[in-house]
């Protein structure tokens, strides 16, 4: 049976992991909720940010409880891109009870991975020529 462990290689750790998201967003997912900044990396596995202020989520039991949920649909999505991802809280989230936050958040992951297969057939296939 597999670990079910959240490690930091799936994390984003240091600032200049949140800046690089930042910095070469391509890949934007909007939620009532939430709202996902992607870009991608070399890692061969997704990883997770997450920013919740205290503007939107004033009580720190309210974060954390979002970001347990977070976490938890994230590292039970096993087919997620090679993307570095910032979840982003937006206001309104300290009224939803867990099960709705859980199903917002499944339904942006699956957004996501739907998202990120258009971005890809849009771009040009630039190794298939740089072997050539």
């Amino acid at each position: 049976m597999k670990a079910l462990t959240f490690p930091k290689s799936n994390r984003l750790l240091k600032p200049s992991d949140y800046s690089k998201v930042f910095d070469d967003v391509q890949l934007k997912v909007p939620h009532r909720n939430f709202l996902i900044l992607a870009a991608p990396n070399t890692l061969g596995h997704a990883r997770v940010g997450l920013i919740f202020s205290k503007k939107n989520l004033r009580h720190a039991v309210q974060r954390n409880r979002i970001k347990r949920q977070v976490r938890e649909t994230f590292r039970l999505q096993p087919d997620l891109p090679a993307l570095d991802i910032i979840v982003l809280g937006r206001q309104g989230l300290n009224h939803l009870e867990n099960p709705d936050v859980r199903s917002s958040l499944n339904d942006i992951w699956r957004r996501v991975k739907k998202k990120y297969r258009q971005v890809i057939a849009d771009q040009p296939d630039d190794n298939a020529r740089s072997t050539e």
